[in-house]
């Protein structure tokens, strides 16, 4: 059958249309992916720029510290953010207009961003055996600070007690061969001297406070980065005081030269401007933790108690009031414990062990040893007694009952005098140190196509 020229006009006509169709269809898809590859070229420029700019991390902070942080300012002390985005160009992403969204220093909410880097690092050094067994521990060591506040309370009623009977008898004991006065000179003296094992000196090391990140005006990023960081909770916590203690040297391992301060985990648990200072302040927290187990072996030990008693009677001889001299007993059994708490102190200090709880065979001051302590012809020093705490057991205990926000801040202080001190950084400053950001990127395609986009970067 033969088609008339009118219907092939039509279905000529109308296959052209198909065909237009068909051509601005494949020409749109085309541009749509021509548009999209050229996205994603910018988006690759930009992450290849991000990660080589990020790549250029403090390596003497990572070296010492295992910490990741860009260190802003490239070496000059003059931070900016015009930094960052001259370095994004050199790499890479240049013809895009470039903005700071938001950023995160190592300072920032009292270290935080310090403290998940050193909680991923820990956690992935240790795995979770370490937490289990530090946790298991920590669970007491509130109740042994609540336990040291409450003898010291009772230390001071009883020498009240004392105080107030030699008052209403119109009496005094006398000074020679007086533990409890003794003692209460030793109180007066300068605790780090006389803790200090013999051949050892005290540190003498100062610094400015004011310089410090507690305390000056520091910079700060801004942005909330909630969506990719991780809390800081109380395993953070436990696993702070470990990393604190492999990185930080103590009083009883001596820093380096160059370094802020020699005692700087004393330095984390106190925050004051010298060794001298945090050491005193740490010893005599450390004094209150060993009192309360001497004290307990004194009150449960019959010979000694029986001494005290006796040492009492003579001493309280011209009075001869019974109630004074029952009063004298529990001063000088009281007086005993603090001694015998500063002999375990210089064992600390001197890196040997101290048992938790005291028997007859590892006492190690007698009443005659107590009268000469702090003299010149002291010379105990203490005993090793192999099983039991050392002082950095202690240190430990004390980590975790400090705030995180204070043992990051004082960390990353002393980072700091490290890093300028030791390495001659003196441009270094934490507050400057990026560890999260995120670029906005605006450039323009062709045919006057914008196109903006964002690009996130983070240590972990």
């Amino acid at each position: 059958m033969m088609v008339s020229g009118a219907k092939k006009g039509e279905v000529t006509a109308y296959l052209s249309l198909i065909f237009i169709l068909f051509i601005s269809f494949v020409g749109g898809i085309m541009e749509s992916a021509s548009v999209q590859m050229a996205k994603n070229y910018r988006r690759a420029d930009m992450n290849r720029a991000m990660e080589s700019v990020f790549a250029e991390y403090q390596k003497e902070l990572l070296d010492e510290y295992e910490i990741f942080a860009l260190e802003a300012t490239y070496e000059t002390g003059t931070y900016g953010e015009r930094n960052i985005k001259k370095r994004l160009e050199f790499y890479g992403a240049e013809g895009m207009e470039q903005s700071v969204k938001r950023l995160s220093l190592l300072t920032d909410h009292g270290g935080q961003p310090f403290l998940e880097q050193v909680a991923v690092y820990m956690e992935e050094k240790y795995g979770m055996d370490k937490v289990k067994d530090l946790t298991g521990k920590s669970a007491n060591w509130k109740t042994q600070e609540e336990e040291a506040g409450k003898y010291e309370e009772n230390e001071k009623k009883q020498q009240g007690e004392l105080d107030q009977l030699l008052e209403e008898n119109e009496g005094e004991l006398p000074e020679k061969d007086n533990p409890i006065a003794h003692v209460a000179g030793l109180k007066k003296s300068s605790l780090p001297e006389l803790v200090m094992p013999k051949g050892k000196e005290v540190s003498d090391k100062q610094m400015n406070l004011a310089d410090t990140l507690e305390y000056r005006g520091k910079r700060e990023g801004y942005g909330d980065f909630s969506d990719v960081s991780e809390g800081i909770g109380k395993l953070d916590h436990l696993l702070l005081g470990e990393y604190l203690m492999e990185h930080f040297p103590d009083a009883t391992k001596a820093g380096q030269k160059g370094d802020l301060l020699d005692y700087q985990l004393e330095y984390f648990l106190e925050g004051k401007g010298s060794d001298r200072e945090n050491l005193e302040a740490v010893v005599k927290k450390l004094l209150m933790l060993r009192f309360v187990p001497n004290y307990i072996y004194l009150q449960g030990n019959a010979a000694k108690k029986a001494e005290a008693k006796a040492m009492a009677l003579s001493l309280c001889a011209v009075l001869a009031v019974p109630a004074v001299t029952e009063a004298a007993a529990q001063a000088i059994l009281l007086a005993w414990a603090y001694g015998e708490s500063l002999v375990d102190i210089r064992s600390l200090l001197g890196g040997g062990k101290i048992p938790l709880v005291k028997s007859d065979e590892n006492w190690q001051l007698s009443l005659a040893g107590l009268l000469k302590l702090g003299e010149d012809g002291d010379l105990n020093d203490g005993k090793d007694c192999k099983e039991g705490l050392g002082y950095r057991d202690y240190v430990r205990m004390l980590l975790f009952l400090t705030s995180k926000e204070k043992l990051g801040l004082r960390a990353l202080d002393m980072i700091e005098g490290t890093l300028r001190g030791r390495f001659g950084l003196v441009f270094f400053r934490a507050d400057q140190c990026i560890s999260k950001i995120e670029m906005k990127s605006t450039c323009k395609l062709r045919r006057g196509i914008t196109y903006q986009f964002p690009t996130y970067y983070g240590y972990r």
